[in-house]
């Protein structure tokens, strides 16, 4: 049973579980006891009754807003593996675009997503288009990263070869750049959700109805503050199974040969 519990896979699993259910008891008791009332901050049990009784409404909210997180999350990777891989092979072309890519992650999507939802006519694509910008920086820049950060010794050995830019490419930079590129993923998965989340707030201020953050703004107009805890809980459900996700992905890629997976 000792070796059990000291074992790092059960202790890294039990551990954060243990102290969340702490945490919520802690929660339950201070509210019960306080009588906290349910419009300031409801109980975890209203939290819970409120996922049961509003999850028709929920669920096709939380749909939205996954529909929204894949395309624009699936777009950045595709996007940024393109541009990193263009980079890498033309140093113009790297000085003389990547300061415009540190420009879309420095400008805040507040700022610039209601320009993008009036100039796209079309609330699903402009939502895509938003959370795309901010999820697109971390695959361009931890892959451009990894595909410079090849062994030069290994270099030395191709190029005594003669192997041409593609074998280098294919043979060398790519799996030496596979555990950076799969550390984007896990970055950029957050901040495509995030910004899918951020573009939902703006479009439901201009009254478009939509995904969960659609769903915050209604309840936060009518107080009814179990469900807006109600879809902060599903939205933070959701980027930890992302996370967990890109997580299982790199370990399911790099467990058999790269020392960062292998235990």
């Amino acid at each position: 049973m000792n070796a059990v519990l000291k074992h790092p896979t059960v202790v890294r699993v039990s551990a954060p579980i243990l102290l969340g259910i702490a945490i919520l008891v802690v929660w339950q008791i201070v509210c019960t006891v306080l009588d906290v009332p349910v419009y300031l901050v409801p109980t975890p049990t209203a939290i819970i009754d409120t996922l049961v009784e509003d999850w028709a409404l929920l669920s096709s909210s939380l749909m939205v807003t996954l529909k929204i997180t894949f395309l624009a999350f699936g777009l950045a990777v595709v996007l940024g593996v393109a541009a990193a891989f263009l980079f890498v092979q033309s140093r113009l072309m790297e000085v003389s675009l990547f300061p415009y890519a540190i420009v879309l992650q420095v400008t805040p999507i507040v700022a610039i997503a209601p320009l993008i939802i009036i100039w796209v006519k079309n609330p699903t694509l402009a939502m895509v288009i938003c959370a795309t910008l901010v999820a697109l920086f971390p695959i361009i820049s931890n892959t451009i990263l990894g595909l410079r950060s090849v062994n030069p010794g290994l270099l030395n050995l191709f190029r005594l070869n003669r192997a041409n830019r593609w074998q280098v490419l294919g043979r060398l930079r790519i799996p030496s750049a596979l555990p950076y590129f799969f550390g984007g993923l896990r970055i950029s998965s957050g901040l495509a959700l995030i910004g899918a989340v951020v573009a939902e707030f703006v479009a439901g201020t201009g009254g478009t109805a939509s995904g969960l953050a659609y769903q915050i703004l209604q309840a936060g107009f009518q107080l009814n503050i179990p469900r807006l805890f109600a879809a902060l809980v599903l939205i933070t459900l959701t980027g930890i199974l992302l996370f967990t996700a890109m997580a299982m992905l790199s370990r399911w890629a790099l467990a058999g040969w790269h020392e960062s997976e292998m235990s």
